[in-house]
């Protein structure tokens, strides 16, 4: 059965002897890859022109284009799709020159051995994914100020983007810091999003929304019977993660016995799930998210500080919204837009006069109460454009004190 190649990912093999693509062709069919063949570069060249390719292999020594200078091609276009090349000639410099000047992503001897090609290709396909993908956002921050979920052209928001941006690629924990409302969990998305783990899960806890009697059950999970209701093995949050992320939410609320717990668990990359003898070996990269301020959660002891300077590798703060009023014009035509869809409606714009009450609002719930703030009034006019009267009363009622400057800061309605 042949495979889709909309749902498989797609490699181009170029090498001039057709029996070399067959065979290589037949071993990438079977290891779950749809497979395009080439007979030298310039055959290579046009297929990539209007193919897209998770990754290519390609043969060094072939006739009219070989693959040296396949690659200078690939190079000078700023083609993304990562190379592998694989060539019967084993030169030490001939590796060197591949992978460091013409940026081949490795480089393999003939005949390649199939496990070591199928953990490469892997490798180089989810790596491909990444910088495409961080390409993708990069060009989307510098022209519309938006970063994965994240929006907003203020200079706290320009912070985050940079520090998020410089983080994400590795895997030290992050702790992120902010009012409840700001948007932490977004931060560690965005970062999940722009790592190497972005193809495996994300998973989210909110510490102080668990029991006290089950948060050991979910984060490390549990085996049957070990207590009243355990009628089934349940693995927990660290293994439901396992190969990704982690975000632990209002760590500081959780009691300080499973801190202890879990920072037994950090250090040790590994689970015991409760009721079970075995330790189970755990690949996660953690983010933790507090609304607290640190400072005072160390003093009140909430807050264990052996597990404060684990977490603390890396620290990002989301701004409250009140110190990025700016911000609010293209969060609203961001969030509107998002509500249309969910709700069915058809608001095209927001009122200058909306838009004022808006920006007098002073916003304790931060960037959450605003869309709370925006979803009524997008049911309310429904396909009409958002007028004060849709707004909730509360909302600017009266001018706060910087409501002059907002507006001159306003420029034309969303």
């Amino acid at each position: 059965m042949a495979l889709d190649v909309k749902t498989s990912p797609a490699v181009l093999v170029v090498d001039d002897d057709p029996e070399v693509r067959t065979a290589l062709s037949e071993v990438l069919f079977s290891l779950g890859y749809a497979v395009e063949t080439a007979a030298n570069g310039e055959e290579a060249l046009i297929k990539i022109e209007t193919n897209s390719f998770a990754a290519i292999l390609t043969d060094l020594m072939m006739p009219r284009m070989d693959g040296f200078q396949l690659l200078r091609t690939l190079l000078e276009r700023g083609e993304l799709t990562p190379a592998i090349v694989l060539t019967g000639i084993d030169s030490i410099s001939n590796a060197v020159s591949i992978v460091h000047e013409l940026r081949a992503f490795w480089y393999l001897s003939k005949p390649a051995q199939r496990g070591v090609l199928e953990v490469l290709l892997a490798r180089a396909v989810a790596h491909g994914s990444l910088v495409k993908e961080t390409e993708r956002l990069q060009r989307q921050l510098s022209h519309q100020g938006v970063l994965g979920e994240l929006v907003g052209s203020s200079e706290p928001m320009q912070r985050a983007y940079s520090l998020i941006q410089r983080v994400a690629p590795t895997n030290a924990p992050v702790l992120i810091t902010g009012e409840s409302g700001t948007g932490k969990e977004m931060i560690a998305r965005t970062i999940h999003r722009l790592s190497a783990r972005a193809a495996a899960p994300f998973v989210a806890v909110n510490c102080a929304a668990l029991p006290a009697d089950l948060i050991e059950s979910e984060l490390f999970g549990h085996e049957r019977g070990s207590f009243t209701g355990a009628v089934a093995r349940h693995p927990g949050c660290f293994e439901q993660a396992n190969g990704g992320t982690l975000l632990l939410d209002e760590i500081g609320e959780m009691p300080p016995l499973m801190q202890a717990r879990l920072l037994r668990v950090l250090e040790e990359s590994s689970v015991r799930r409760l009721g079970g003898t075995a330790e189970i070996p755990v690949d996660v990269r953690v983010l933790a998210a507090t609304n607290r301020t640190v400072e005072l959660a160390l003093s009140e002891k909430t807050l264990r500080e052996d597990l404060y300077y684990r977490l603390n590798v890396f620290r990002i703060h989301a701004a409250p919204l009140r110190e990025r009023k700016e911000d609010i014009p293209q969060l609203a035509k961001a969030i509107i837009g998002d509500l249309n869809r969910k709700h069915d409606c058809n608001v095209k714009s927001l009122h200058r006069d909306a838009l004022e009450r808006l920006m007098a609002h002073s916003w304790p719930g931060n960037v959450r109460e605003l869309r709370n703030v925006l979803e009524w009034a997008v049911i309310t006019a429904h396909e009409d454009a958002i007028m004060p009267a849709h707004l909730p009363k509360i909302v600017g009622s009266k001018a706060s004190h910087s409501g002059a400057a907002d507006r001159q800061r306003l420029g034309r309605a969303v």
